[in-house]
This record gives C-alpha cells, sequence and structure tokens, in this order.
C-alpha cells in the first residue's frame, strides 16, 4: 500500500465525507472519511475537478 498524506475530510450537508491525498510520486487518491483503506486513484487534476463538481452540486449523487 502507498504511503498516502490524506487531507481534512469534507463533509457536506448530511452527505457521507470524503477525504483527498497525495503520495510521494504525485499520485491522488480519494476515499470515504474513515475507510481510507478502500480508495480511488487517478490524477490529482482528475480528483480535483471531481471534487469542484460535487461542491458546486453538479456531482452530489456519486457520494
Amino acid at each position: 500500500m502507498p504511503e498516502i498524506t490524506w487531507e481534512d475530510p469534507y463533509c457536506a450537508e448530511a452527505s457521507a465525507c470524503f477525504r483527498i491525498g497525495t503520495d510521494d510520486h504525485g499520485n491522488a487518491y480519494i476515499a470515504v472519511s474513515g475507510s481510507e483503506d478502500h480508495y480511488l486513484t487517478d490524477t490529482r487534476e482528475a480528483l480535483a475537478n471531481l471534487i469542484r463538481d460535487i461542491k458546486a452540486g453538479r456531482a452530489d449523487h456519486l457520494l
């Protein structure tokens, strides 16, 4: 398992909280807060776009 540095969780109103993390190789990760051992990985840019869409209400159904 890679060494992942997780950011503080982001929690929407009455929704699951999620966290984004990075490793020393520049890979990005996203996981439901509390389940960081089960994560998705992609480029940091792709995950940042997903987070922006969730915060804007365009992708909240994904959580």
